[in-house]
């Protein structure tokens, strides 16, 4: 449009990514609190004399003025970030600890995946990552069940939300012992479909857990339980979203604790691994493609 003047704006935001553009500058992927998730141009911020390069790192909450128009009707898509002030920069507590770097990873990909739509808001999903990875930076809980908990929250905002107290076929209310993904969930003897998982019953309690916020019943899992529950939930996300995530295979499920604070969970040394369709043991904390979710994770035998 000629004459168009780029309009400043101010709004907070996480960092979810950064990528090299020229010799200089980055493009900064964000997820902001009024206008969704959006991507802005950060000039010269890669110089050692950036006044505010530190401040634009992955998993850091910013107070940011942008240039750009925020309905993006107008001009380039890609904003202009003028001014930066750090809130809390979390990624400085991840950088010597593995497990928690993954699994802020995985937690900021997630979040990109789940705003498909640049500049649609999205107020709960930007209030539950703030709340994942202000999470991961305190060391209450476990990595792992910080990050299933965020995926699983993340699913029901999306509409995906896995069936764990009724049939996800037939509705049929109760605690059910198959598991199938492409069924949505929980599945009752006469709606399992073949090839259905049969996790342990702690498992599915975890996962209840872990959706409405109970803390006490999930810092007192074993590890093997999480593990099944992370296979399970890794599982159905990448079902849903039609695409594995990068960051997830990397994630440290060891199950013990990544801070001071954490607890470690009893029964580190007996723990169960996921084993795949044809019974091999798979990688601690690898993640099977969505076109074998329906036999992801350590089964038993089937009836």
């Amino acid at each position: 449009m000629a004459g168009y003047r780029r309009q400043l704006y101010r709004d907070d935001a996480v960092v979810l990514r950064v990528q090299k553009l020229g010799e200089s500058d980055r493009i900064i992927t964000l997820l902001t609190r009024r206008h969704g998730r959006l991507r802005a141009v950060a000039r010269g911020v890669r110089r050692t004399t950036s006044k505010f390069g530190a401040r634009l790192e992955p998993f850091g909450h910013v107070d940011l003025q942008l240039a750009g128009d925020p309905k993006g009707e107008y001009g380039s898509s890609l904003h202009s970030v003028s001014q930066v002030e750090g809130i809390d920069l979390y990624g400085k507590r991840f950088l010597g600890d593995y497990p928690r770097y993954t699994a802020a990873s995985a937690i900021a990909e997630t979040a990109e995946r789940l705003t498909p739509v640049e500049r649609e808001p999205s107020l709960r999903l930007f209030q539950l990552t703030l709340g994942a990875l202000r999470a991961l930076a305190e060391g209450d809980h476990a990595t792992t069940l910080v990050l299933d908990a965020y995926l699983l929250r993340g699913m029901a905002l999306a509409g995906w939300a896995p069936a764990l107290t009724a049939c996800a076929v037939c509705g049929t209310p109760g605690r059910h012992r198959a598991f199938s993904v492409p069924a949505g969930g929980a599945v009752c003897p006469d709606c399992r479909p073949p090839g259905a998982a049969h996790p342990a019953p702690a498992t599915i309690d975890l996962m209840s857990a872990l959706t409405v916020g109970d803390w006490r019943v999930a810092d007192a899992t074993e590890t093997g339980v999480r593990r099944e529950c992370s296979g399970l939930v890794a599982a159905h996300l990448q079902w849903h979203l039609e695409r594995a995530l990068r960051s997830l295979p990397l994630v440290d499920r060891g199950g013990g604790p990544s801070a001071p604070g954490a607890r470690r969970p009893a029964g580190d040394a007996g723990a169960r691994r996921p084993t795949g369709d044809a019974g091999t043991v798979a990688p601690t904390g690898a993640v099977l493609p969505p076109d074998r979710a329906s036999q992801d994770v350590s089964r038993e035998t089937t009836e």
